[in-house]
């Protein structure tokens, strides 16, 4: 007699909404110089703006990428680095994989 295996199954919704969750939301906030600034979570970014940051070549372009251009410029003139972008970045990934983990289930 054959034995029944029993499979999970996912609701594509539930897992969205789980890791969104689990990171912080679908978009990254942070306070600097100038005000609150905002980008998409990299587990949630559209294709377009991964391939823009992947793309970038330097800090700057980075940066920019990241942001986009109204509030790249924003925060450059306020004094903001592009070295502190990078470090938020790695900040954000580094935070993701560790929540990844501890992922809460409904």
């Amino acid at each position: 007699m054959a034995q029944k295996v029993n499979r999970k199954k996912y609701n594509l919704a539930d897992v969205h909404a789980q890791f969104a969750e689990a990171v912080g939301g679908e978009q990254v906030e942070f306070d600097a110089e100038g005000g609150t600034y905002s980008f998409p979570h990299p587990m949630f970014a559209d294709e377009a703006w991964a391939e823009r940051v992947d793309a970038a070549e330097n800090a700057a372009e980075k940066g920019r990428a990241m942001l986009g251009d109204e509030q790249y410029e924003k925060y450059k003139a306020a004094g903001n680095s592009d070295t502190d972008l990078g470090l938020l970045f790695l900040a954000v990934q580094q935070d993701s994989s560790a929540q990844m983990k501890k992922r809460p289930t409904r």
